[in-house]
């Protein structure tokens, strides 16, 4: 057996280990509570950085013209994005080894620790060029939480989620994230009630961090509660009293590896080298959600001023109820795909994207079509790959390396393509080239359909099977994705 296959650790010999050890008691409905909370935090401490930053880059920092300041500021959001894909491995690396009840941790709490410092930093008058440094660096350390938190809540999901209801589990996790965006914006509108606009770019914007920090001290106390995989725990269990099964066989090498939580784990490179194919189909499709998610959920106010379809405040208004389709859309798509597979959901909403968004944003922009409509109609579609993919990229991988496969294509496609969004978005509106910005989250949609080819789903299986699509005994999820030959 090479090495590859020691690091990938058979589901036929985690199965075995996880048998021949206790139990722990199953909780399913508090574990997905956990799993889902941190998503809220996740979306709310994210978004709200990009919705607050027209009213805090006067205050943070430097430049010669609003305009100048604001594309700092967004340069900021950017930069947090960057540093996702080193917190993938670092993190999604100790959730793999030390535990995903450890990782869900350790993230949600580096989330509420960034966001309370970025509500007490001080301006850009008061301490100069330290003022966007510390909001550069809170950003940096909220992007390495960040970089890990999806991917570790996926192997968590994937791995205590009831059989035959996983992409359901998936969706409602998921749809932790879809809550935090709502909830990001329903705390702006309410900032703006209160204070007005002119009072938010005064320091009202500070209270929508603290919000956010109170929240995720929130999400760390119900995650500290929340139980451990059994997977994962049975596994540590039996390495821990040094039992000792068969050489040379699955179960074999799975009483091997099990020790790797506790003690030395395997590298999970040669793994992750044995399949850039699945790697490449989680960015892409990764990358399709990504953009369409950053284009309609934090750049669209910006984007229908300058068509001149609505106001910033009425599209964000327009937004609550697209968010409330984003997530019928998520539920309804979960079940959906328990029962007939995750592809044809998942395409259905990529194939939708790609083909519609261009003619519905130039039918609003003519005035044709009413901007709720529009935001209704793509977050509709966009929630029917956002319901599956935490499950989907899960199953794709062993669980020795799952959060950390799963997490370094998921955050370099975020990074790339939604970390840059809005900056991108921002030069082309200056440069008079706002019409532009729809062929991107249809492009990107496209790809994503496409790559959704390079797979495909056997009925009755949990993990993937070897390169030659022959699927492992004792599999409990009921759809596994193998590629194509």
């Amino acid at each position: 057996m090479t090495s590859t296959d020691r690091a990938g650790l058979s589901e036929a010999g985690v199965a075995a280990v996880a048998a021949a050890a206790p139990a722990p008691a199953r909780r399913p409905r508090r574990e997905l509570a956990a799993a889902t909370v941190g998503s809220v935090v996740e979306a709310y401490d994210w978004t709200i950085y990009g919705i607050l930053a027209p009213y805090f880059a006067e205050a943070l920092f430097p430049g010669t013209s609003p305009t100048a300041k604001l594309i700092a500021a967004y340069l900021g959001f950017a930069l947090g994005f960057l540093v996702r894909p080193l917190g993938s491995v670092l993190i999604g690396r100790l959730t793999d080894t030390r535990g995903r009840r450890y990782g869900l941790t350790l993230t949600v709490g580096l989330i509420a620790a960034g966001s309370l410092f970025l509500a007490a930093v001080p301006g850009y008058a008061s301490i100069g060029l330290a003022a966007p440094l510390l909001v550069v660096g809170a950003r940096l350390v909220q992007g390495l939480s960040v970089g890990a938190e999806n991917p570790s809540v996926a192997a968590y999901v994937t791995e205590t989620a009831p059989a035959g209801r996983r992409y359901f589990y998936s969706a409602v996790s998921y749809g932790g994230v879809v809550l935090g965006s709502a909830l990001s914006f329903i705390v702006m509108n309410v900032l703006l009630g209160v204070f007005g606009e002119s009072g938010v770019e005064d320091g009202a914007w500070r209270y929508g961090f603290v919000f956010g920090g109170l929240l995720g001290l929130t999400a760390l106390w119900i995650r500290r509660g929340a139980a451990e995989s059994a997977v994962f725990t049975a596994a540590a269990g039996k390495a821990a009293q040094g039992a000792a099964l068969p050489a040379g066989g699955a179960v074999g090498e799975a009483a091997a590896v099990v020790k790797a939580p506790v003690l030395k784990a395997p590298s999970p490179w040669p793994v992750l080298r044995a399949h850039l194919g699945r790697l490449a189909v989680v960015f892409a499709i990764t990358s399709g959600a990504t953009t369409a998610f950053y284009f309609v959920t934090v750049d669209f106010p910006s984007y229908a001023e300058s068509a001149g379809a609505a106001t910033k405040e009425e599209t964000s208004a327009a937004l609550l109820l697209g968010m409330v389709a984003l997530l019928a859309a998520m539920l309804g798509g979960g079940k959906a795909a328990d029962r007939f597979g995750a592809l044809p959901v998942l395409r259905l909403g990529f194939a939708g994207l790609a083909l519609g968004s261009v003619p519905l944003l130039l039918a609003m922009n003519a005035g044709r079509v009413p901007v709720p409509v529009v935001t209704v109609v793509l977050l509709f579609l966009l929630g029917l790959p956002l319901a599956v993919s935490n499950v989907f990229a899960g199953q794709l991988f062993p669980p020795a390396v799952r959060a950390v496969a799963v997490g370094l294509p998921t955050a370099a496609a975020i990074s790339l393509f939604g970390g840059t969004f809005p900056m991108l978005a921002e030069l082309l509106r200056s440069a008079g080239h706002n019409a532009w910005l729809p062929w991107w989250p249809a492009l990107t949609a496209a790809v994503a359909l496409a790559a959704s080819w390079a797979v495909q789903e056997h009925p009755g299986g949990e993990h993937p099977g070897r390169e030659t699509g022959r699927e492992h005994p004792g599999r409990e999820h009921p759809v596994s994705v193998t590629p194509h030959a």
